[in-house]
């Protein structure tokens, strides 16, 4: 998912045209986004170009710092992005949640969005996290109509309940439409190992998985050298293997982004729950573009996957796993 870049990267919009006219750069809300891993990595990714986004149609100035891996880090990086004043602070919680919340309760007067799944903060820390367990349910629904040796692999980062929510939701798709079928689950316990990923894909491979999902950076790799299929995770990775990735769970933080900033300029700040907007009715959580792989893929089972996706957004099937470890079948 990285390489050092420098401390903070500020993008500064000179002028946007609006509904009231011409705004300055310095009229517009700030935003700093506090990346505990590298920047590169699919989940960070996400978030920023929907920060680059807003930033480029003139909604907000951005800057942002990454590898603030340590609670102390994060701290530091934290203070460093106050010094700009922002209206919005966007911060990895998964392991700096005390300093992120002793930070926020310090400055009420900024909106502090933090990626993690417990609770928000009253008056000004919301929460948000990446649950992808729509689309990687209908990921599971491909896996278990695909596979011809019975078995399927999950490459996954940490143990982490939002991540076993959505391998839940995965085999439980998997299993809907093929009882039979075998789901490998292999933690690498890191948000960002490439080569460990792989290694893990590799041995899942061996062991008889002819499709995996690489939930985690590097397991790609691993499909693309041997030749088996593969989902990807966050965002659209097809150009890491066009004749392997077929689509994957993509996460989108458009939606959220678009709400926070709206707020943001009514001078709103607030302490809310914004999980529920990852989601395939809300487009906060959606399939990869096909790139040619649904002309590929028996007709059959596309309309079924189909059928599938409209069901949940419609709300006739709701996905509900379990947030318990998954385990190797």
């Amino acid at each position: 998912m990285r390489m050092l870049v420098p401390a903070i990267h500020l993008f500064l919009i000179l002028a946007a045209t609006v509904s009231t006219g011409l705004v300055r750069a310095a009229d517009l809300p700030g935003v700093f986004a506090a990346y505990a891993t590298p920047l590169e990595e699919p989940w960070n990714q996400v978030i920023h170009q929907a920060l680059e986004r807003a930033a480029t149609a003139g909604r907000i100035r951005y800057s942002w710092q990454d590898q603030l891996a340590t609670p102390a880090a994060m701290t530091a990086g934290l203070q460093a992005g106050l010094v700009h004043s922002p209206k919005i602070i966007v911060a990895d919680g998964t392991d700096a949640l005390a300093e992120i919340t002793a930070v926020a309760d310090a400055h009420h007067e900024v909106a502090f969005l933090v990626g993690t799944d417990e609770s928000p903060v009253a008056p000004n820390l919301s929460v948000f996290e990446s649950d992808l367990a729509e689309p990687a349910y209908l990921c599971g629904v491909l896996a278990g109509r695909l596979t011809k040796s019975g078995v399927v692999g999950v490459v996954a980062g940490r143990s982490d309940e939002a991540v076993h929510h959505s391998i839940n939701a995965y085999a439980q798709g998997a299993r809907h439409v093929n009882p039979a079928v075998r789901v490998k689950v292999a933690f690498i316990n890191s948000w960002y190992d490439p080569p460990k990923a792989k290694q893990a894909a590799l041995k899942q491979i061996a062991d008889g998985a002819d499709l995996i999902w690489a939930e985690r950076e590097g397991a790609i790799e691993a499909a693309c050298e041997r030749g088996v299929l593969a989902f990807g995770n966050l965002v659209d990775q097809h150009h890491e293997g066009p004749g392997t990735v077929i689509t994957g769970p993509v996460w989108s933080m458009v939606p959220l982004v678009e709400h926070a900033v709206t707020q943001a300029v009514a001078g709103e700040v607030r302490g809310e729950n914004y999980i529920g907007f990852s989601s395939l009715a809300r487009r906060g959580a959606v399939l990869a573009p096909w790139h040619g792989w649904d002309k590929k893929i028996p007709a059959d089972i596309m309309a079924l996957v189909e059928q599938k996706r409209r069901e949940i957004e419609s709300g006739i099937l709701i996905v509900t796993p379990s947030t318990a470890r998954p385990v190797s079948d």
